[in-house]
């Protein structure tokens, strides 16, 4: 008994506080102490400023063959595309409106793991487990992009050459691919920034984390869920339950063990980014349903996160 309590109270400190500040955003929001124009102004500071000085700072400041794993990296871009093709074969099969097919097909797989998952990685494993997501995180966001794009486009029969076209070019432009590519010479050959600008830095990565949550909670719209679908339903038990079980144990068969299993689980297993919507809405897609499969993945994810983490600190993985 002592022995579940305390992988219990272990569980709360990961979790927890990552939820307790959404749901203050949340509360916030109602209570009228922010509005949309705050929600919107930390959303892009945090995407623009704080979170490329905290992917910066986190992988400037560590040993680079200590964090770098070739076969992780490998690991998640197969996966990725296999669930990914995967559910879009499963869900053609009774999703038949184009508009639904793309959104559910980017709601089941895309993580909000640039928020999220850099938190839980933090709260789980300090600064080397910050530094391995942000790699990790440069993975994710071009694969990403370049798979949503996909499938909002070919359901509905536009042709996608120069949307994906463009799409790689804003890839290209994204602050946090550029923080990445920036923070690895510095990790590669030990280079060393002037504390003037390492602690200027960490002032704009601390920001980063409470910001987002606060923006995230802010963002979130409960009346939606009185219109939630079966496709929503679907689409984010797929996204919280399946595919983090079956890529986990299937992490977990390939030979990954500990602090590399639990990242992976943590990466399949946050909830719809929260940029699917935006991306929904400019591309055609079913912007509602993409709003319910967020929110629900949100809510849903404070109790999966939490009993994977249980689960993996009871065997001993964590």
């Amino acid at each position: 008994m002592e022995l579940y309590l305390q992988t219990l109270g272990f569980t709360a400190n990961i979790v927890a506080p990552i939820f307790f500040i959404v749901f203050l955003g949340y509360l916030l929001k109602r209570l009228g102490v922010i509005d949309d124009g705050f929600v919107g102004t930390a959303s892009r500071l945090v995407f623009v400023i704080t979170l490329p000085a905290l992917v910066f700072m986190s992988i400037s400041r560590t040993d680079f063959q200590a964090v770098f794993n070739p076969q992780q990296l490998g690991y998640v871009l197969i996966s990725v595309i296999v669930s990914y093709l995967l559910l879009w074969l499963l869900a053609a099969r009774w999703i038949h409106r184009p508009e639904d097919l793309g959104v559910f097909i980017q709601g089941a797989f895309r993580s909000n793991y640039g928020i999220i998952g850099l938190a839980v990685s933090f709260n789980l494993f300090g600064n080397e487990g910050l530094a391995q997501a942000s790699l990790l995180l440069a993975l994710v966001i071009p694969l990403f992009n370049v798979l949503s794009i996909i499938a909002l486009t070919v359901p509905m029969q536009r042709g996608g050459g120069a949307n994906l076209a463009g799409t790689l070019l804003e890839i290209l432009k994204n602050p946090l691919i550029i923080a990445v590519a920036l923070a690895l010479p510095f990790s590669y050959f030990g280079f060393q920034l002037p504390e003037v600008v390492q602690k200027t830095g960490r002032y704009f990565a601390n920001l980063t984390l409470p910001l987002a949550l606060l923006a995230i909670g802010g963002s979130l719209n409960m009346k939606s869920l009185r219109n939630t679908s079966a496709q929503a339903s679907w689409a984010s038990a797929a996204k919280l339950v399946i595919l983090p079980l079956l890529l986990s144990l299937g992490a977990w068969l390939s030979g990954f063990r500990g602090q590399d299993l639990a990242m992976l689980f943590v990466l399949f297993g946050c909830p719809t980014a929260a940029a699917s919507f935006v991306m929904a809405k400019g591309m055609g897609g079913n912007a509602e349903l993409a709003a319910n499969i967020i929110l629900m993945t949100t809510l849903g994810s404070v109790l999966t996160l939490s009993a994977g983490i249980y689960l993996l600190r009871l065997w001993g993985v964590i």
